[in-house]
């Protein structure tokens, strides 16, 4: 989703825009030609924005690893503020909100493994936000002593 895609779609999409340009009579007179080559422009700049920003994500008890295939650096859970969603785009993303910012940012968005499901909140923002939740509870519980 990262590489493969916007790779495939920038290459196949700029392929047949500069297609327009070279095998039609007008050439650069072409308005559907011009009105491509926006939308092309537009769709990369969209996709790699899209794209290049999702991290990968695992979870244990205690921390959020996360990860941009070339460094990887761990949370701990009690600095997630809290756990959002986008359901109108088909990919899910969710966007991990920290308290402070780490190496990545104050925001770590990733994709979750896919279902189908239209609208609806997917299961790992709630096991996100619970898991947070647990671990912010056990670090304000006090120590108690043993006697």
């Amino acid at each position: 989703m990262k590489i493969v895609l916007p790779g495939f779609w920038i290459t196949m999409f700029g392929v047949g825009t500069l297609n327009l340009f070279l095998l039609t009579d007008e050439g650069l007179q072409s308005p559907p030609a011009w009105l491509t080559l926006f939308v092309w422009i537009a769709g990369s700049a969209f996709l790699l924005w899209d794209t290049f920003r999702l991290k990968v994500v695992n979870v244990d008890e205690h921390f959020l690893y996360v990860s941009n295939y070339l460094k990887e650096i761990a949370i701990p859970l009690v600095d997630i503020y809290d756990v959002t969603e986008n359901v109108w785009l088909n990919t899910h993303p969710v966007t991990i909100h920290l308290k402070s910012p780490s190496e990545f940012g104050d925001r770590i968005v990733f994709m979750p493994k896919t279902r189908f499901s239209f609208f609806s909140s997917h299961p790992v923002v709630k096991e996100l936000k619970q898991l947070a939740r647990v671990n912010q509870a056990n670090q304000q519980r006090p120590l108690q002593r043993s006697r």
